[in-house]
């Protein structure tokens, strides 16, 4: 694949008035980047199959009649959420069908730059025509507002996803524009965001209002960086310092349409984590995707701005949620009540909603933290959502998905061709489209690779074009070979992530030794050198099998033992194991073995031991006994978690009993 001839050479530093240190990082775009390998696989799938399914299931959902003004209005498709204990009738999915859109145009966005399909691109343009058309002349645009409840924009910005769409809308005409260069959607949006700059703000006569549903913040960073504006920065900052103020802005609005501010569903504003203001949070609460989204934007403002009050703050939910609620496959937000957090080390597993969308918004959090620096436990804990709780809500195909992403399962727990709330499927084909963006980061005169496989990566650094191919079969493999190309010698600092979960890595410079010891920090070697063509670096990393225990606070894991090996993160199913997987107990002596099976599930890595199994024999007469079953010998085989349920249905299990 070529880069676009349309996408622009990318700058560490587009914006020069925000004051962020020198080095900052900021993602290499989509074009900049080609994956290959396992992730070139899943992006494949994407292209292929997922991209077109979103645009179908999206039109088979009536979603288009809402957008084109050309059509009479559908009306209520989707009805309130009376049933769900609101007791103000405002609040439908349908509200943030935009959003949908949004996501969906991205996700095809990133899927046309890797293969082309100019029918899909036909569909897009036509769905952007219709947004275009529907911006109505002081650049508002909403086709919830416009086209079902005229007239009532901008008075419920607690429930109603105004800005939270317009968020992915702008995500959308982001990626459209990097990947295909057609600017429409993000003039449109740029329209739209200057009319809600003069509508919400900090002077007099403005609302002094922010999203119910935070998104809006991460998008504008990207609308900023894209075009240069920096009041697209100035107003993600403002809705980031103005969360939580007092007076109350959800209060004052609601009692301004003639509301009480007490009646609503949650009943309390950590739900949208606007209890307090951001600076003061210390906790992970609420929603868990709202909360994955705010921290993002906070992320990326305090490096846009070299703010270390928001970092701290940062720093301190961070170590709430990787120390007390987060699952072992990077899903979080175990209850289904508030689609979020509970009490701490509450880890249920048969119950656990982990939403896709979750995970997701884990891997967006994780990887704006690594814009204030190269640092592995941020780094680690994206590949950690990626290559299991997020990744799962995905068939290996991309045709089916998960919404909700449980431990454990009787076998009643199966993936689902759409949803009355589809906003998972595209948020994962989104973030899988575009995963070459993650791979890597630029500064001024660094860059760093934060996560391992096939890809080749193109940017300039000190006015030198730089390419960077990386050739491995990770994760399966941990070795990884890295061949530099500057058009001419360049001096920079090459930051290779070291993984917590490797115990021991090698790494050499054109044959040469380094001492990782002398050169690591925040678990990253730093190798500051002047570059030539034909430089190679070789890294081997140890994937060693591991058995997994929780913290004893964590009562659903009691007694109980997981497998890892590398990144990945293993489970059991029936369809490979003969006995009920509740029955089965993971010797602590039993030794672990890793075997390639390039036939099953399209090329994994299994793993495979002998185990206990509890028998059945003699339970026929009733449910209780005083002699314990007897045991038998059995063989068990595990394969990664993000696989699982793409055969026959059947039970699922991630935590054993540990022997």
């Amino acid at each position: 694949m070529t880069a676009s001839p349309s996408a622009q050479p990318f700058k560490a530093n587009t914006l020069e008035k925000t004051g962020k240190p020198k080095l900052a990082f900021r993602p290499l775009p989509v074009p900049q980047v080609d994956v290959h390998g396992f992730w070139g696989d899943r992006a494949d799938a994407v292209a292929s199959a997922t991209a077109g399914i979103l645009y179908d299931r999206c039109v088979e959902a009536r979603m288009l009649e809402q957008i084109d003004p050309d059509r009479p209005s559908p009306g209520v498709v989707i009805p309130f959420h009376v049933s769900d204990g609101f007791t103000a009738r405002t609040v439908t999915t349908q509200m943030f069908w935009d959003s949908d859109w949004g996501k969906t145009i991205e996700t095809a966005a990133y899927s046309l730059y890797r293969r082309k399909n100019p029918e899909l691109e036909r569909k897009i343009d036509a769905v952007i025509d219709m947004y275009e058309k529907l911006q109505q002349p002081d650049g508002y645009l909403s086709s919830w507002y416009q086209r079902i409840q005229p007239g009532l924009r901008w008075t419920n910005l607690r429930d109603c996803h105004e800005l939270y769409c317009a968020g992915h809308l702008i995500e959308g005409a982001v990626a459209y524009y990097q990947a295909t260069g057609k600017r429409k959607l993000l003039d449109v949006m740029c329209r739209f965001v200057d009319h809600i700059a003069t509508v919400l703000g900090p002077q007099p006569g403005q609302k002094h209002g922010y999203c119910g549903h935070e998104e809006i913040e991460l998008a504008l960073v990207k609308l900023a960086r894209v075009t240069g504006e920096q009041k697209y920065m100035e107003l993600a900052k403002y809705f980031i310092d103005q969360r939580g103020q007092q007076p109350h802005y959800f209060d004052e609005e609601a009692r301004a349409r003639g509301a009480d501010p007490k009646d609503f569903h949650f009943k309390t504003y950590e739900y949208n984590q606007s209890h307090i203001p951001v600076r003061e949070q210390d906790k992970v609460v609420g929603h868990a995707v709202r909360a994955m989204y705010l921290y993002s934007g906070m992320a990326d403002i305090a490096t846009e701005y070299g703010d270390d009050t928001l970092r701290a703050a940062l720093d301190r939910l961070w170590d709430d949620l990787t120390t007390k609620s987060l699952y072992i496959t990077g899903g979080l937000g175990p209850s289904a009540d508030n689609e979020g957090f509970t009490s701490d080390y509450d880890l249920p597993n048969e119950s656990a909603y982990a939403e896709t969308c979750a995970a997701v918004g884990l891997v967006f959090w994780a990887s704006r933290m690594l814009g204030m620096g190269p640092n592995a436990r941020y780094a680690d804990m994206m590949e950690r959502a990626l290559y299991n709780g997020s990744i799962s809500g995905l068939s290996l195909d991309g045709s089916l998905f998960f919404y909700e992403n449980p431990l454990e399962s009787r076998g009643a727990h199966n993936r689902w061709k759409w949803h009355r709330c589809p906003c998972c499927p595209p948020n994962i084909g989104r973030m899988v489209a575009s995963i070459g963006s993650y791979f890597y980061s630029l500064a001024d005169d660094a860059v760093a690779v934060h996560l391992y496989g096939d890809s080749t990566a193109r940017f300039d650094i000190s006015g030198v074009p730089v390419s960077l191919t990386q050739a491995s079969r990770y994760p399966w493999d941990g070795a990884v070979e890295i061949a530099l190309e500057p058009q001419a010698p360049v001096e920079f600092t090459l930051h290779l992530r070291i993984p917590a979960w490797s115990t021991g890595a090698e790494l050499t410079v054109n044959g040469d030794p380094v001492n990782l010891n002398d050169v690591t920090s925040d678990g990253y070697a730093a190798i500051r050198r002047t570059w030539k063509k034909g430089d190679q670096v070789r890294l081997d990393l140890e994937m060693p099998i591991e058995r997994l225990y929780a913290n004893p606070q964590v009562r659903q894991d009691a007694g109980r033992v997981a497998l890892s090996r590398g990144p990945l993160i293993y489970c059991v199913e029936a369809t490979d194991n003969k006995s009920q997987l509740h029955r089965l107990t993971l010797p602590r002596t039993a030794r672990v073995e890793a075997q390639q099976r390039p036939e099953l599930l399209g090329g994994v890595v299994t793993l495979s031991t002998t185990a206990q199994a509890d028998a059945g024999d003699g339970w026929q007469s009733g449910l209780y006994r005083p002699a314990p079953p007897a045991t038998t010998q059995t063989r068990l085989t595990a394969i990664p978690y993000f696989a699982w349920d793409n055969r026959e249905a059947g039970e699922m299990l991630v935590w054993l009993r540990d022997g």
